[in-house]
């Protein structure tokens, strides 16, 4: 029996105020655990995979379980050890340590490799956490989207001049952290077609509004880009590693590419070429190392295209799924010759001291992250780009789950954000707390 999957499971956060643990530091990480494995916020809550191919919440349900019935008993002077989404002890500290204390996938020296990693996996004593998976601070797909709007804003100043009308960029992945590159390219002025194998992410990208039209027909996905007035997103149901050389080879030129596919998994991210969905997940228990093999071998067509789109002079850039050392590692000695997006475009912002800043309201009530998109604003005045920012998001990105904001704030904002929310809190004007939170480009 497979202790990870429960298709009778149906999770959803509590909302309002009242209590499930003993206090609101407590009750904050049950409801965020919760929330992570919503329908509407993870990939296939199911097996408890909120994203990123096995990115997890828990490693198990007895786990889950165990983990909701430690945070609803523990004591406010107590702190929570989880390793690798299984609860391992509860120790006495004090008020002011931590709730709880998470480590996932931490596997070093000889040790730190797929196959190891698997090993322990498979065997129940080890899970992939992903990101903000693990550590229950996911908050959909708008968690990664100002990221890559801000991506593709800096490349649109690189290389046209600050404006992206009439401009569309290809890429590949509509999962949880590819699933935001639609909404971020038309909110940034351009149009996208993105190649997804799976009918479901397409379905959740339409369904959340972060995608306009879906097709199965490359003919008819360029037709919709190109008779656009305005930016257009359209998801592609196909493979990359076919897409992308089919487009080098009939001579298209995006204006841009990139790609978003869980490539950093070969086992799990990346269906390989000619396999039907059936056979992929058939193989994967039957035979992980072909698949592994074959995945990798797609890879290295996928990332032969980009390097055609690169020597053609279009931007083109990895976003930090891996993909170019995969396919180094399968043959292709120059997978490296494009750049990632860090370095490519996001690196100044860095050094600014501005970075990701994200907020939940475990009310569940909108209105207080529409309040606090108001204070906000009010905090910093002059910053007409978050201003901009703030207002397309309130009118563009759906909720999933309990209401959540990101924005990108600088060195001494974020500070003074949380007091100015903690003060909101304690004073009546939101009605219940938030959760503050950071992610893996502000670690």
């Amino acid at each position: 029996m497979d202790k990870r999957l429960d298709n009778a499971r149906r999770i959803k956060a509590p909302t309002g105020t009242g209590l499930n643990a003993k206090s609101w530091l407590t009750e904050a990480p049950l409801r965020m655990l919760m929330n992570n494995l919503d329908a509407e916020v993870a990939e296939n809550p199911q097996e408890l995979v909120v994203y990123g191919g096995i990115g997890r919440a828990a490693r198990d349900w007895d786990s889950f379980d165990h983990i909701v019935t430690a945070l609803k008993e523990l004591n406010d002077n107590e702190t929570l050890l989880i390793q690798s989404g299984k609860p391992v002890g509860v120790f006495r500290t004090h008020k002011d340590a931590p709730r709880v204390l998470i480590a996932n996938s931490n596997l070093v020296g000889k040790w730190a490799n797929w196959d190891h990693f698997h090993e322990l996996d498979k065997k129940g004593l080890m899970m992939y956490g992903q990101m903000t998976a693990g550590s229950w601070i996911y908050i959909g797909s708008q968690g990664i989207v100002q990221g890559t709007y801000e991506t593709f804003v800096e490349m649109g100043r690189q290389h046209f001049g600050g404006d992206l009308s009439g401009k569309w960029i290809l890429t590949g992945g509509l999962g949880g952290m590819g699933g935001a590159q639609p909404l971020a390219a038309t909110m940034a002025g351009a149009s996208m077609l993105a190649v997804e194998c799976q009918p479901s992410r397409i379905e959740m990208r339409l369904k959340n509004g972060y995608l306009d039209q879906s097709t199965d027909d490359l003919d008819e996905a360029l037709a919709i880009i190109k008779e656009s007035k305005i930016p257009v997103s359209v998801g592609l149901l196909g493979n990359a590693a076919d897409v992308f050389p089919e487009l080098v080879r009939r001579g298209i030129r995006p204006d841009a590419v990139t790609d978003q596919t869980s490539a950093h998994d070969p086992l799990n991210g990346y269906l390989p070429k000619g396999w039907s969905l059936d056979e992929w997940g058939a193989r994967r228990q039957s035979d992980p190392k072909g698949v592994e093999r074959a995945a990798m071998d797609s890879m290295v067509l996928q990332v032969e295209a980009m390097l055609a789109f690169h020597a053609q002079g279009i931007p083109t850039f990895d976003y930090g799924n891996n993909i170019r050392q995969m396919a180094l590692e399968a043959g292709c000695k120059n997978a490296f010759d494009f750049e990632g997006f860090v370095p490519a475009y996001i690196r100044p912002l860095f050094c600014r001291g501005v970075g990701p800043f994200r907020w939940v309201a475990l009310s569940g009530d909108p209105e207080d992250i529409y309040k606090t998109d108001a204070r906000v604003k009010e905090l910093i005045p002059d910053d007409a780009h978050l201003h901009n920012w703030l207002d397309m998001a309130r009118e563009k990105i759906q909720f999933q789950g309990l209401p959540s904001r990101i924005c990108w704030v600088g060195l001494g904002l974020r500070d003074k954000l949380g007091v100015a929310f903690n003060d909101m809190v304690a004073s009546g004007e939101l009605s219940a707390p938030v959760v503050i939170g950071r992610d893996h480009l502000d670690a």
